[in-house]
């Protein structure tokens, strides 16, 4: 008879069996690929499409700004999905979505109808196929010692998906016009689905939710109240602001300013390439050293880089080694974020949880790219946008040095609740 000791039963929250860790990594890294690589050459359709449709730029903006609260709202409850039900049923359901938003928003001729569909159905879409919801499979798959780590490749994917997507996009916009485009796109991001298959996880059978020590209710009174969570919610807010008015505006900022539609498209593909180092090197980082000191640091870093892009000569050797830096700093507060979250309140509600997270970089997101389209029109500069996102880094900067990153501790209460 076999004496080997029996498996240790599993924490709350957390599977059983779980999932490899190279099965996670891959299938999670391609559907961030496809699903970030796409959203963010969105602002290679700006001149088109007002050009086309006879629209202002605050139209396109408003779309896109609807778009990312719509990411925020529905992202979640796509977080509570997966966390009820499991990824795979919710990455499914955003790839379709996803399909039929980028097919409305080439086939719809109304400003109302862009809204609808590049702003509320991609939002939706996104929230489904991007970061909350595989980050959650990866705090539940991943053991701990390695997540901040695992959160960093997901997010490099992610970046490498914009040095990769964004080429691609600017060739099929001069190739194809930017209708064809739209419809090729919509028909490529269907392979998140077999994707998806891959991060079915086995404490999900059959729709069942482990058993956890909080519900919803509690795990959400208990963040918010939560001062560190809070802090890190208003750092979130700043990181959209920032990196949606530069990616969505920057393509027309510098046609403005007398340089080619290339140097846009390669600037938005350096960011991409260089955020494959930066955010893996946060990810690496965060097992090492507090995270709050990396936030801080890029929130600076990104500060420091705006103000110097402003002050030199503006050439396309400045754009790409602006676009470098900046790459750098990109997403790179993705990963040490949603560490600090998993780290504080475990993992059984890490979907949910980031969601919430995200919902204020989502308000970031939508005022940054509204006010550049809003204040462009009116003053005919982007001056006003780029100063604040210069003031918000500051603060955001400020903010996250007195993060906690310790767990936090809970009253017997709270133990045995059902989710």
């Amino acid at each position: 008879m076999s004496t080997a000791p029996s498996p240790a039963p599993p924490l709350p929250g957390q599977p059983g069996p779980r999932l490899s860790a190279l099965q996670v990594l891959a299938c999670g890294a391609f559907i961030v690929t496809l699903s970030m690589g796409i959203r963010h050459g969105f602002g290679l359709w700006l001149q088109p499409i007002t050009q086309a449709q006879g629209w202002t730029r605050e139209t396109f903006a408003f779309a896109l700004a609807v778009q990312n609260l719509s990411w925020g709202v529905f992202g979640i409850f796509a977080g509570m999905a997966a966390d009820r039900f499991g990824a795979f049923r919710v990455l499914v359901g955003g790839a379709l979505l996803y399909a039929a938003g980028l097919a409305g928003m080439a086939l719809t001729t109304t400003s109302l109808g862009f809204a609808l569909t590049a702003g509320v159905l991609i939002g939706a879409a996104q929230a489904g196929t991007t970061y909350a919801v595989i980050y959650g499979v990866i705090g539940r798959q991943i053991p701990a010692e390695k997540r901040s780590w695992a959160m960093g490749v997901a997010a490099a994917a992610g970046s490498f998906g914009q040095f990769l997507m964004v080429p691609v996009e600017g060739w099929l916009i001069s190739s194809f016009g930017w209708q064809e485009a739209l419809l090729f796109l919509g028909a490529a991001v269907l392979l998140i689905m077999p994707l998806a298959w891959g991060l079915r996880e086995p404490g999900f059978a059959g729709g069942v939710a482990p058993k956890r020590e909080q519900t919803i209710v509690q795990a959400l009174r208990e963040a918010l109240k939560y001062r560190s969570f809070q802090l890190l919610m208003a750092g979130y807010f700043v990181c959209g602001f920032q990196v949606v008015f530069i990616g969505v505006h920057m393509p027309s900022y510098l046609k403005d300013n007398g340089l080619s539609p290339q140097v846009a498209s390669y600037a938005l593909a350096l960011i991409g390439l260089f955020n494959v180092i930066g955010t893996y090197a946060a990810g690496a980082l965060g097992q090492r050293m507090p995270k709050r000191y990396i936030l801080a640091f890029i929130y600076f870093a990104r500060a420091a880089a705006i103000s110097i892009f402003l002050l030199v000569p503006l050439t396309p050797a400045s754009v790409y080694v602006f676009a470098a830096v900046m790459g750098v700093l990109w997403l790179s507060t993705v990963p040490p974020t949603n560490a600090v979250v998993a780290q504080i309140f475990g993992v059984a509600h890490l979907s949910m949880l980031g969601g919430f997270v995200f919902f204020s970089h989502q308000i970031g997101s939508f005022m940054g790219v509204w006010l550049g389209g809003l204040l462009y029109d009116q003053t005919g500069s982007y001056n006003i946008v780029w100063y604040l996102s210069i003031a918000l880094g500051i603060f955001a900067g400020l903010i996250n040095l007195p993060v906690r990153e310790s767990p936090i501790v809970r009253g017997p209460q709270r133990m045995g609740a059902a989710a």
